[in-house]
């Protein structure tokens, strides 16, 4: 019987700590989510069964309040898809070593990768990442994984794109490159059990994977094979460097170039468990290639994601489009109303289905060269489409937006993650205003120097086009909602 723990976790709001919190609560330890900003854990189902605390690993003065108290951390925050990845990552792991050895907590866990000889500097930077939790008198326990499978995790969004776009496909040498893979179900079963494995050094390093050792080639032909897909045919092209490869990646995945780099860097190294001595220390057998692939799918398909990987922490110290004017300089705005007679659910419920599968309410074909665009110059485009085809969570990507403000059942705001030469949000409010119910939208941009206010105003001839069809598209849905509800 496992001894109930206090715990704080470190990247509570990111893919893995946002399925990992759930998994401890059902084993009964209570848990601490650190945050930079507590209003981004408000859209997960477990947000009232945890102390919630603000506090940045890159500021050390935030710590103490924390980890006050607590027996164990887990470590699970990564600076991945930033230029200076590895230092912003050295630099937190120090400053929560320290803290956790002043504040006389007895574990640290921590997901990093595997690897071994000469690393990639992703690689290399996730190992000392350990070292450097390692480096103070809190005992570490490192669990080492690969490529890790999981409905929106980032390698498996990487396979699926991969696989899904391109049946004939011309590759670089990383796919001949073994890889072990895991799920992403057994990740956590991993790290949960590793509170309470008995170890004997201060740094302990164990080594996790599913039964399968493939080459990315052998997995892409496997995912084709449980997918219901013709068999993908594969050319290898020893000439195309991780610089190429992350730009071909860039165009048919949801993935930016920059974190797609970094990844395929890794993925030239062979990425296989050499030490077994996890399977002695933690009595577990994982799923094997196929049965996560299917599991992944499955989830993917059912709208059943609980995480996703390109869900970072956005920075309220931008400005919002509700600001003044000299907050932020300049804002041009397209502002529109419309009348209604849905109901402010029927309303926000059409709003909350914006993007995706759902689209934008009219003119798609307009939104879809914007996707091309984006995706040209090193953004998302429309192609990481939604986590849930109609719920929204604060923080949450939609393709290549981001919510950044909601206030159920009467307002959404999304901040554009798209490449602009300033910064860009679309706005909604449903309110009463006397016996009408109006629905009220705002696109917001904030320019960046002089062609930022040339590109607003290039634009501006096919906003009249968008905006309008947009609105009354909403609209329409709504009430065509509200007449199917009563004649039910």
């Amino acid at each position: 019987m496992e001894q109930a723990q206090s715990i704080v976790v470190f990247g509570a709001s990111g893919y893995v700590g946002g399925r990992l919190i759930p998994a401890l609560l059902d084993r009964g330890h209570s848990v601490r989510a650190v945050t930079r900003h507590r209003e981004r854990l408000d859209g997960f189902p477990w947000r009232a069964s945890v102390e919630i605390v603000e506090a940045d690993a890159l500021e050390p003065e935030t710590l103490n309040a924390a980890l006050d108290g607590v027996d164990a951390i887990y470590y699970l925050v990564h600076s991945m898809g930033t230029e200076d990845f590895a230092a912003r990552d050295r630099t937190a792991a120090r400053n929560v070593a320290r803290a956790a050895e002043h504040a006389g907590v007895r574990r640290i866990i921590y997901l990093g990768g595997l690897g071994d000889g000469e690393l990639s500097e992703h690689l290399a930077s996730r190992q000392e990442v350990g070292r450097e939790l390692a480096s103070g008198a809190t005992p570490v326990v490192e669990l080492r994984a690969a490529v890790v499978l999981g409905s929106g995790s980032l390698s498996f969004e990487m396979l699926r794109y991969l696989t899904e776009v391109l049946p004939v496909m011309t590759t670089p040498r990383w796919v001949k490159t073994k890889v072990q893979p895991i799920a992403i179900v057994d990740v956590l079963h991993y790290l949960a059990s590793a509170l309470d494995v008995a170890v004997d050094d201060h740094h302990t390093i164990l080594e996790i994977g599913g039964p399968d050792v493939v080459t990315y080639a052998e997995m892409m032909q496997r995912y084709a094979a449980v997918a219901g897909l013709r068999r993908r045919l594969i050319i290898p092209l020893p000439f195309l460097s991780p610089g190429l490869s992350s730009l071909w990646v860039g165009l048919v995945t949801p993935i930016q170039t920059l974190a797609a780099r970094q990844l395929i860097q890794s993925l030239a190294n062979e990425v296989v468990v050499r030490d077994r001595s996890a399977s002695a220390v933690i009595d577990h057998e994982p799923l094997g290639l196929d049965a996560a692939v299917r599991r992944a799918l499955h989830q993917t398909m059912s709208g059943d994601v609980p995480t996703r990987w390109s869900e970072p922490d956005w920075r309220p110290a931008e400005p919002l489009p509700t600001d003044p004017d000299y907050a932020g300089g300049t804002l041009q705005r397209d502002r529109r109303e419309q009348t209604s007679a849905a109901s402010q659910s029927d309303l926000y419920w059409a709003v909350s289905r914006i993007g995706g599968g759902t689209g934008y309410y009219g003119v798609g074909w307009a939104w879809t060269v914007r996707g091309w665009l984006d995706q040209a110059v090193g953004g998302a485009g429309l192609r990481r489409g939604r986590r849930h085809p109609e719920r929204l969570r604060l923080g949450e990507s939609i393709d290549f937006w981001r919510v950044v403000a909601i206030e159920a059942p009467h307002r959404v705001v999304l901040k554009a993650d798209m490449r602009l030469p300033g910064e860009a949000w679309l706005e909604w409010e449903v309110f009463d205003e006397g016996t009408r119910r109006v629905v009220r939208q705002i696109a917001t941009f904030a320019p960046r120097g002089l062609w930022g206010r040339v590109y607003w105003w290039l634009l501006v001839p096919f906003h009249a086009i968008v905006f309008p069809r947009m609105l009354g598209g909403i609209v329409d849905a709504a009430e065509r909602r509200a007449v199917l509800q009563r004649s039910a």
